[in-house]
């Protein structure tokens, strides 16, 4: 490790659908990274869910190409040895860990546990917190609870719905009616998603959803616009400005978020300063009520009809390009993506040395 530089263990790529949008996300942050402060040690996780660790970098690559770390990688054991050293030799050879990593064993409290077993600092929400914000029944459970308002939605399981799927579907109708989303409860983008405008289109949408996850979540449709506030913090969390998606497709899709570039993003979002505010205020509430750390994205929906601030979910690993919407809103708030990085591995030490100190003072090592 550097003499007083810190070592960030950049963590990229992985098994889930967003291998490619985070190899661009890596390749942006080590673009900006400052190399007077910071050293960055790569790991890349291949498709296949094997790992690979890089050299030690004290300037950025330049090429996707490179973050896959075919000339000078370690192998999957070298990777995790290099992870866990701290706990093999009592040495760290990282300091923090930065995960880029989005959807199934990214940002689902999965990779977490293994940073928290390694005892090393990381970057963004923890366990619970990421694992809530993953499953968007549970996710909307405790926005329930915390009195934040949202759309109507029911759910069901796969054996549920293989055992009667006619009272699942009369339940969407009585409850919700059409037209209504379908989504898989686990998946970290828009795939798997639908749109239902008839029972058969249901019947359909159910079934795709299912190829995805063993829980499917069904959502009202209401005409809104849609809004999206940036959280940054730990104990005391702020909030961004807001903006808002103008999307030229049905819903904001997978397609629109990362392909097409047709959704536009307006930062800060046309909105009157009053209800700016509030959606300010429900965002770091959402944070709050998922027990987050570090940062989210909260997405929220207002209706047409009245105005009503409705959330849709949050999520616990943004899209993190310098042109994502998370750092463009941070961006306006007037934090520079370089700065942002900076505090996000600052919050991420303070928490790490927060619980030390707890376990320190009772006697847990």
């Amino acid at each position: 490790m550097g003499q007083d530089k810190l070592t960030v263990g950049l963590i990229y790529g992985g098994k889930s659908g967003e291998h490619e949008v985070s190899l661009q996300t890596a390749l942006a942050v080590m673009q900006a990274f400052d190399y007077e402060k910071y050293e960055l040690l790569p790991f890349y996780i291949t498709k296949q869910g094997e790992w690979r660790v890089g050299s030690n970098q004290s300037a950025p690559f330049t090429a996707l190409e490179q973050l896959k770390l075919e000339s000078d990688a370690g192998d999957t054991s070298a990777a995790i040895n290099t992870l866990f050293s701290k706990l093999a030799t009592g040495e760290a050879k990282i300091d923090v860990a930065f995960p880029l990593l989005h959807g199934t064993n990214g940002e689902d409290g999965t990779i977490q546990g293994l940073f928290e077993m390694a005892n090393i600092p990381y970057v963004g929400a923890g366990v619970l917190a990421s694992a809530a914000g993953m499953d968007k029944v549970i996710m909307k459970k405790l926005f329930a609870d915390a009195g934040i308002e949202q759309c109507g939605y029911c759910y069901f399981t796969d054996s549920e719905w293989e055992r009667d799927s006619f009272m699942q579907i009369q339940q969407v109708e009585e409850k919700l009616g059409y037209p209504c989303f379908i989504k898989p409860a686990n998946l970290g983008s828009s795939v798997g998603i639908s749109k239902a405008k008839t029972r058969e289109e249901l019947i359909s949408s159910v079934k795709l959803a299912l190829r995805y996850d063993t829980k499917v979540i069904v959502e009202e449709f209401i005409e809104a616009r849609e809004v999206e506030v940036g959280v940054l913090g730990n104990d005391i969390p702020l909030a961004s400005v807001p903006g808002e998606i103008v999307s030229s497709g049905e819903y904001y899709d997978y397609q629109a978020k990362y392909l097409d570039g047709k959704s536009q993003m307006l930062i800060p979002a046309p909105l009157d300063t009053e209800l700016a505010e509030r959606i300010r205020d429900v965002a770091v509430k959402a944070f709050k009520a998922i027990a987050c750390n570090g940062l989210c994205r909260a997405d929220f929906f207002i209706r047409k009809t009245d105005g009503r601030i409705l959330i849709n979910e949050v999520n616990t690993m943004p899209g993190f390009t310098p042109y994502s919407m998370y750092p463009l809103l941070w961006r306006e708030t007037g934090l520079s993506y370089e700065t942002l990085l900076d505090r996000l591995i600052e919050l991420a030490m303070e928490r790490f040395a927060k619980r030390e100190d707890l376990f320190f003072e009772n006697g847990i090592h």
